[in-house]
């Protein structure tokens, strides 16, 4: 991809965005598509802060030719061209980083890569706001890995043992006012899912500010157990939890076979049920059964139905 143009100093103004417009730039290379979103994000919300003052709408002004470049390079791809792509492409690497991290902090693997990928995740999942409002889940997703990558640094940094797992949540600590929280280098890729998993059952009930997180909750059941080669610590092998098929419900196949004539879609039906067909990919990415299972089968419905 062709460097883009840089951009002028960051304005006082646009301190919070700071950090999206950084992880634009480390995925430059490694995720274009993801960096496009970042900065979509930055020049959203810039816009918002201040677009009167002159070194604010000049800086916003560079950040669109970035973003027009952007499109440009990319302009064949669907992750851009088409919005509920592009939603689910983020979403899906969003998570990726989370469960990444997730996996670490369960195993009590603390390091400066696992600080960086929540944080990350965190910040992808404000950048999902450009498609629409979050749901709770990523809601519950974005506070947990921004206050885990700032408790365990402020514990890494004290030289304390943090707390591995689900924890309770000081409110006292804001992540978006640590450098160096999100100031390390971008972790090597989360690995891909594989066989290893943690065994959600012996993992206690947490809650923190009113939000109760049940055990595993925000992760599926299997998650990466490698660490990237440049932390030096060996991952290891746990064996896979066997995971309970949901039975489908048997009306499904009864509506499948009825003659469809009468069913009118609408354009946005048939977004919803892309969405859910997305989803269920992503679930089956991390050998999620029941979420995938659960999606295709609201997907059926709707697409045979229309109605949820």
């Amino acid at each position: 991809m062709a460097a883009l143009a840089p951009l002028p100093p960051l304005p006082p103004q646009f301190k919070s965005i700071q950090h999206h417009l950084r992880t634009a730039q480390e995925h430059d290379k490694r995720d274009p598509v993801v960096a496009y979103y970042c900065r979509l994000y930055a020049m959203q919300t810039g816009m918002k802060i201040d677009s009167k003052t002159p070194e604010c709408r000049k800086f916003l002004s560079k950040l669109m030719d970035q973003l027009e470049a952007l499109k440009k390079q990319l302009g064949d791809n669907e992750a851009i061209t088409q919005e509920i792509v592009g939603s689910a492409h983020l979403e899906n690497y969003a998570l990726k980083m989370f469960l990444y991290a997730d996996n670490e902090d369960r195993a009590g693997r603390f390091h400066k890569n696992m600080i960086k990928s929540f944080y990350t995740a965190s910040l992808l999942i404000d950048v999902m706001t450009v498609f629409g409002e979050l749901t709770d889940e990523n809601v519950k997703h974005r506070k947990y890995a921004r206050w885990k990558a700032t408790y365990i640094h402020n514990c890494l940094k004290n030289g304390e043992t943090p707390q591995a797992g689900p924890v309770g949540i000081d409110e006292d600590n804001d992540v978006e006012e640590n450098e160096d929280a999100g100031a390390t280098s971008l972790p090597t890729p989360p690995p891909q899912p594989s066989s290893s998993t943690f065994d959600p059952s012996n993992m206690p009930s947490s809650s923190y500010t009113g939000i109760q997180i049940p055990p595993g909750a925000h992760a599926p059941a299997n998650t990466p157990a490698e660490v990237p080669h440049s932390t030096g610590v060996t991952s290891n092998t746990i064996q896979p939890t066997p995971q309970t098929i949901p039975t489908i419900d048997p009306t499904l196949f009864n509506i499948v076979s009825q003659v469809l004539g009468d069913v009118r879609l609408t354009p946005e039906d048939f977004a919803r049920a892309q969405k859910y067909c997305k989803y269920a990919g992503s679930a089956l990415q991390y050998e999620d059964v029941s979420t995938a299972v659960q999606n295709l089968q609201k997907a059926l419905k709707l697409l045979t139905t229309g109605r949820e």
